[in-house]
């Protein structure tokens, strides 16, 4: 292990890690799937300033991009939409999403296993579409956005909220590093020797590297599971779309940390980027 990895062990060890469904399905508790449906409504909760549930959901059809296991598509249903379609490229998902909604009676869903930048559904097919915690994760965001675009109904919205790169886990490596903003402070390669050696003994660690970490055409490892969405980033490609901006807004970390939500500072202590698009 190299020296760097060993420091990032070291220091990891002084934060406490933050509740992860990846450590309570492995510990035998709720699955990913039951996770996300218990937590289906701080998904919108940043909308619901601007919205309420009756306007995004009701008797419609909604799609849900990065849906994960599906637990929060299936929230939605609950919420009152006519149907919900969640796509992911992680075709694991499929089995664990309808394996919760066939429990929980919920039968007007169902999942995808596609790709967000180029999807198979007809122009014009749904009236509301949803990229919670998704935008930071897309290879190709401009692209996404033109695809959500074409297939959003005439009048419909697409709502989108992201934690930027650099929030205190905006690295997205909290179920075994805990060090916030770890990403400022060590390499790519530093975060992959330590994450990989963090994981060896879990039951689904494996899955968890391969879920995280890809190789590229020289053979590199690089975290492809995340795209490093900065606020500077999201704005530029925001006034590139073809969509109206309907709202707009940066949520602090903490409200008492509000003031520093400013100039390059703001990339540090925004906790959510949240962003409602207009066809």
């Amino acid at each position: 292990m190299s020296f760097s990895s060993k420091i990032l062990m070291a220091v990891n060890k002084l934060f406490p890690l933050p509740l992860h469904p990846f450590n309570t399905q492995a510990e035998g508790g709720m699955s990913y799937a039951e996770w996300q449906y218990e937590r289906g409504e701080d998904t919108i909760k940043f909308y619901l300033e601007y919205t309420d549930k009756e306007t995004m959901f009701g008797g419609k059809d909604v799609l849900d991009v990065g849906c994960g296991a599906g637990g929060k598509s299936l929230y939605y249903l609950g919420c009152g939409a006519k149907k919900v379609v969640g796509i992911d490229i992680v075709p694991s998902y499929k089995e664990e999403s309808e394996a919760l909604a066939a429990k929980l009676g919920l039968s007007e869903f169902e999942f995808r296993c596609e790709d967000a930048s180029s999807t198979s559904f007809p122009d014009d097919s749904f009236d509301t579409i949803i990229m919670n915690d998704a935008m930071e994760h897309v290879a190709k965001p401009e692209a996404v956005l033109r695809e959500m675009h074409r297939i959003l109904k005439s009048g419909g919205k697409l709502y989108v909220n992201f934690p930027p790169y650099n929030h205190p886990y905006g690295a997205h490596l909290s179920d075994v590093i805990g060090m916030p903003w770890v990403q400022c402070f060590f390499s790519d390669k530093t975060m992959i020797e330590t994450y990989k050696k963090l994981v060896e003994d879990k039951p689904d660690g494996e899955n968890r590297i391969k879920f995280r970490i890809s190789k590229n055409e020289k053979g590199e490892e690089y975290f492809s599971y995340i795209n490093k969405m900065t606020i500077k980033r999201f704005k530029k490609i925001k006034e590139n779309t073809p969509f109206k901006v309907s709202y707009y807004k940066e949520a602090p970390l903490r409200p008492f940390l509000r003031p520093l939500c400013h100039g390059f500072l703001r990339e540090y202590f925004v906790k959510m980027v949240v962003c409602v698009f207009e066809k």
